[in-house]
Formats: C-alpha cells, sequence, structure tokens
C-alpha cells in the first residue's frame, strides 16, 4: 500500500502541471503513456510468438500518429486521418503475403495489432482533444474515475463479500461496485454542479455520470479478462503498487472512450 501511494504521489507531480499546462506539453504526456500502454497489450502478444522487428516498428508507428491526430484540435469532433488509417492496414495486412508463414505472423496477429493500435490510439487521442477543449471537462472526467476506482477498492476491502465476477478478477466484490459507484457519481455530480455548470437539468448529469462510472468499472473488467486471458497478473511492474500503465488508466480509457456518447447531453 506504501508503494501504491508513493507512486501515486510521483505520478500526480509530474502529471498534474502538464495537464495544467496543456497544449504540447500535456500532448506528449499522453503519447508517452499511450505508447506505454500499447507496450503492455504487445508484450501479451509477443509472449506466444516473436513477430517481425519490422513489423514492431510499424505499430509504435502507428500508434503513435494516431495519437497525434489533430493534437491541437479543440472542438469535441472525432477526425480520423484516412492516411494514418491505410497505412496501418497496408502495414499489418501486407507482412502476411510476405512472410508468407502462418506459424511466424498469421491474420490473427494482423488483427490483433490491429484492434490494438486503433483503441490505444483513439482514445488517448481523444484525451488530448478533451483537453484541449475544455481543462475543467477533463477533470470532471478524471474526478470520475479516480474516485469510482479508489472507493470500489476501499468498499470491497471493508464490506466486500460477493464476488462480481470470480473468474474475471477475483479479488472485485459487487460491494465494491456499488460503493465505488456511489461515491464516483456523489463525487463527479458535485464538481460539475459547482465547477463547470449549476443550472444544467439534473436528471441528465445524475444519467451521464452515473453511466461513465458504471463503464469505468466495466472496462476495469475488460483489461482484467485481458489479463486472465494472458495469464498476467499485472501489465507489467513499471509502477510499484500499481503494476502497468494499463492497470492503472484502465477504467479512465473506457470513461473517455464513452465520452463521445453524452457529447450532446451535458
Amino acid at each position: 500500500m506504501k508503494n501504491r501511494i508513493l507512486s501515486a504521489i510521483i505520478l500526480l507531480l509530474i502529471c498534474v502541471p502538464l495537464l495544467i499546462k496543456g497544449g504540447e506539453y500535456f500532448a506528449g504526456l499522453v503519447l508517452i503513456v499511450g505508447v506505454l500502454c500499447f507496450k503492455e497489450l504487445y508484450d501479451l502478444r509477443l509472449k506466444e510468438k516473436k513477430l517481425s522487428w519490422l513489423i514492431s516498428i510499424l505499430a509504435y508507428l502507428a500508434v503513435g500518429f494516431l495519437i497525434l491526430n489533430n493534437y491541437q484540435g479543440k472542438e469535441l469532433t472525432v477526425t480520423l486521418d484516412y492516411r494514418i488509417l491505410t497505412f496501418m492496414l497496408l502495414a499489418f495486412l501486407v507482412p502476411l503475403v510476405i512472410i508468407g508463414d502462418n506459424k511466424k505472423y498469421n491474420l490473427l496477429d494482423a488483427l490483433y495489432l490491429i484492434g490494438c493500435t486503433l483503441f490505444i490510439g483513439f482514445s488517448f487521442n481523444l484525451m488530448i482533444i478533451l483537453r484541449n477543449y475544455s481543462l475543467t471537462y477533463f477533470i470532471y472526467y478524471l474526478v470520475i474515475a479516480v474516485f469510482t476506482d479508489t472507493f470500489a477498492l476501499v468498499g470491497g476491502k471493508l464490506i466486500g463479500k460477493n464476488k462480481l465476477a470470480p473468474t474475471i478478477s477475483p479479488n472485485k466484490t459487487v460491494e465494491g461496485f456499488v460503493v465505488g459507484t456511489i461515491i464516483g457519481t456523489i463525487i463527479g455530480i458535485m464538481y460539475y454542479l459547482t465547477v463547470i455548470n449549476s443550472s444544467i437539468p439534473f436528471i441528465n448529469l445524475f444519467i451521464v455520470t452515473l453511466t461513465l462510472s458504471m463503464i469505468g468499472e466495466i472496462g476495469d473488467l475488460v483489461f482484467s479478462q485481458i489479463k486472465r486471458y494472458y495469464e498476467q497478473k499485472d501489465f507489467s511492474n513499471i509502477i510499484p503498487g500499481h503494476g502497468g500503465m494499463l492497470d492503472m488508466f484502465d477504467s479512465f480509457i473506457f470513461i473517455i472512450v464513452a465520452v463521445l456518447l453524452f457529447i450532446n447531453i451535458i
């Protein structure tokens, strides 16, 4: 627990100033974190087989380009440079013919890389766009993720008895899920009404905040299922007490992606 708290403090000291500064500084931070998250997913695949160094280079280039796509944009409209998408598809599919050996590189490898590249590249690019759009809105989503995660853990340890998804994440409980959702929703609503807009229809704010909190916890389970499939406890050990970058950002990634469903509501 001490390592977990110390790591969180160090990350806050690094990330908060860059978050406040915004612009290229924050984009650079998101690029680094996003690439590290992609590496953790990519390394899972490498546990099963070694892939060509050229495939690796192309994969990192593709995810980097996606993360920085329109990184100076300030409008909450998602745009995708189709040149990047075309590059990515060719980079991962053409080697199927060039290599010509399913044991070394096959369609499942290609689809895995395409999926991971799109998901990480898109979600971290959206983080940059949302920060450019509004710091206060970005913090609103961050508050939901942090308080939901924290109190799901606390609630589970204090009163957790019923397993939520024992085959996916044995330590998560129904009680922890409920406590995390309640506290994450309450704090998120309080922040929004205090800092962003106090005149918003409460029912709209309640539904969106509650939904985002629950999606964050579901996102955590999705990544836990990925780890379970590859028989991995943590995605890596880069952050003492937390595990990997994905272990820390898993729920926030899903919340950020889900934001697109509610752009016109709050």
